[in-house]
């Protein structure tokens, strides 16, 4: 954890910045640990520990900036550093867009750092053993077996992490979060009676340490690994096409990439222009939920200091917001907002809601049921998408369903088409986001796709 003698440094190296030819300052000490136990087939495999400590100073001098980072925080050794930083700083060209933030635009109530609720003191309690023991708790490679397949390989993965973060500026700005994680990953890999292998992975993270589930996350990799065994064509088509939570942020990064003023800048967007028109499908709602206390993602403020809030992104088809930052508001002419989304919340609805008998939890049950027919994706292999067209080209992995209900795998196929044109054809978005993830982003459903085997 960051000392209060640490934070004392960070407020000496503004003032000494600003003795020594500075403008303005800001400071950002990070400390981050992470320790991780890896079995593979129920045996210790790796043991690993890894920690940082560094402290960032952004420097704006005569109209000119520079980022600059360090390991070693005694006070003698960071004042020659911030001398000879200002000194790189003055022979760039100038660029009267770098400032800070206005004051008034930065977080107020980032005092202690946990105001989120995102810190498990109980981390403090770990040590090698238990972690050790939790490790081989989710070991299930012994007794592992399934009808049609043996299981052939298992790595098990538990890790336990803490960052926390003080950043200040030289206009009085001071925020700190501080947030633990504890993870565990999973991936099995099986063999037919043919000799055809396959792998199933599941992951899991929580601020809580009660909040994994060491024992399921195997059994969901298995699970995984054989629902993939007999796998037939498909023929090329267009379908519908429903999308695993799991997966679903393959299809929502690249509208916030685009949302992004840096891309806009550029000319490098597709939405380039799109701000207060609708060019999404009524009902379709994403929120930045930045706020949101207990959940991953959450933070009072980001990389600037600037203060985050829940606020609507596109709000029933219409864009509300670009995520703008100082530079990139001073340099464009327009106000500016976030740095970046925090933790992205598309909001369920159904386009036909007589297909629904009452209001209730959407899973992926649900949706497949209201789909029909059509093609479950639950992986994408590989492709792009063009950021000035919004045109894609990805390969997925996953499952035909008829009438509801899967039928059988699906492997090597491809969609394309325009991102664009694809979310205009969704029709719905399930509430069954997982909770173990910053991205809440639940089952996903189009219609109109097109498939190539």
């Amino acid at each position: 954890m960051i000392t209060q003698n640490e934070i004392n440094i960070a407020r000496h190296c503004i003032s000494y910045a600003l003795e020594h030819g500075a403008d303005a300052v800001r400071v950002s000490v990070n400390d981050s640990t992470i320790d991780s136990c890896t079995l593979l087939n129920g045996v210790m495999d790796k043991v690993t520990h890894a920690a940082d400590r560094s402290i960032y100073l952004y420097i704006f001098a005569d109209k000119r900036y520079g980022t600059f980072s360090t390991n070693r925080l005694e006070v003698s050794d960071l004042e020659k550093f911030i001398v000879q930083s200002i000194t790189m700083v003055k022979m760039l060209e100038e660029d009267a867009c770098r400032t800070l933030p206005a004051p008034e635009r930065t977080a107020k109530d980032a005092i202690t750092g946990n105001e989120l609720g995102l810190y498990d003191p109980r981390y403090e309690e770990s040590d090698s053993d238990s972690r050790l023991a939790r490790a081989k708790s989710m070991s299930m490679f012994a007794e592992a077996s399934g009808e049609g397949y043996e299981v052939i390989s298992e790595e098990c993965e538990y890790s336990e992490s803490c960052d926390d973060n003080f950043t200040a500026d030289s206009q009085g700005f001071e925020g700190r979060h501080t947030e633990t994680c504890f993870s565990v990953f999973a991936e099995m890999t099986i063999q037919d009676k043919e000799g055809s292998k396959y792998s199933g992975f599941w992951w899991e993270s929580s601020f809580d340490k009660d909040g994994v589930d060491l024992k399921g996350c195997p059994k969901k990799a298995l699970e995984r690994a054989a629902r993939q065994i007999g796998p037939k064509k498909r023929r090329s088509g267009r379908y519908k096409m429903v999308v695993d939570t799991t997966v679903a942020t393959k299809l929502i990064a690249p509208l916030l990439t685009a949302l992004n003023a840096g891309s806009i800048q550029q000319k490098m967007s597709f939405l380039d222009g799109t701000l207060g028109t609708k060019v999404f499908p009524e009902g379709m709602t994403l929120m930045d939920m930045a706020r949101t206390p207990k959940k991953n993602g959450s933070r009072m403020f980001d990389t600037e200091g600037v203060a985050t809030k829940d606020a609507p992104i596109i709000e029933n088809g219409v864009v509300k917001q670009y995520f703008v930052n100082t530079y990139m508001a001073a340099k464009m002419g327009i106000e500016p907002t976030v740095e970046d989304i925090s933790r992205p919340c598309l909001m369920p609805f159904v386009k036909d809601k007589a297909l629904l008998s009452d209001e209730k939890a959407l899973s992926l049950k649900d949706i497949l049921e209201i789909s029909g027919n059509g093609i479950l994706v639950t992986g994408f292999n590989g492709g792009n998408s063009n950021p000035v067209t919004g045109d894609f080209s990805f390969g997925i992995e996953g499952f035909a369903f008829s009438k509801g209900k899967i039928t059988h795998p699906v492997r090597e196929m491809l969609i394309t088409g325009n991102l664009l044109e694809l979310w205009n054809n969704l029709t719905a978005v399930g509430s069954d986001a997982r909770a173990s993830v910053r991205w809440q982003i639940g089952t996903l459903a189009f219609e109109n796709v097109s498939f190539s085997a």
